[in-house]
């Protein structure tokens, strides 16, 4: 018999209200066959409300040292309560990531735009430079007395 720390939900429709608690794994949720109560959860209450999760410690403790296991929302309860230690989030598999070709064109599309960007500054900064250098006055070219045709014919 595995049993286990699970919410059976009670109250109306649209308006759920649920009992934390122990159970056989192989019963329905809302089974009549229930071993014990350990806790009740209102989900329609503020999250920073004090009664939206009310839990009997001791009771969870001493069923926990049976080898009751808890369910995932239970055990994130008993993480906020500070009874057990936070799982470690697992690495995401091959099946949640985009396939090989979707990768690459990410990739491809990724360095064109740094590609772009890279060239944008480069002109940005080239008509920059080009507007804060001063324009050198252009000196006028005096004429250079040339040697006349009378010298050479000397």
């Amino acid at each position: 018999m595995a049993t286990v720390i699970r919410l059976a939900r009670y109250g109306a429709k649209k308006r759920p209200y649920y009992h934390v608690v122990v159970t056989d794994s192989r019963n329905a949720r809302n089974s009549g066959s229930i071993l014990e109560t350990v806790g009740k959860y209102n989900p329609m209450l503020d999250k920073n409300d004090e009664k939206r999760v009310i839990l009997d410690i001791e009771k969870i403790k001493s069923w926990m040292g049976k080898g009751a296991k808890p369910s995932d929302r239970v055990y994130k309860f008993l993480v906020n309560a500070g009874l057990v230690s936070a799982k470690p989030i697992p690495k995401q598999t091959k099946k949640n990531q985009p396939s090989e070709k979707t990768q690459m064109k990410a990739k491809d599309k990724a360095d064109k735009l740094a590609k772009i960007a890279e060239e944008k500054a480069a002109a940005e900064a080239a008509a920059k430079a080009a507007a804060e250098v001063p324009a050198e006055p252009v000196a006028e070219e005096t004429p250079v007395a040339e040697p006349a045709a009378e010298a050479v014919a000397e």
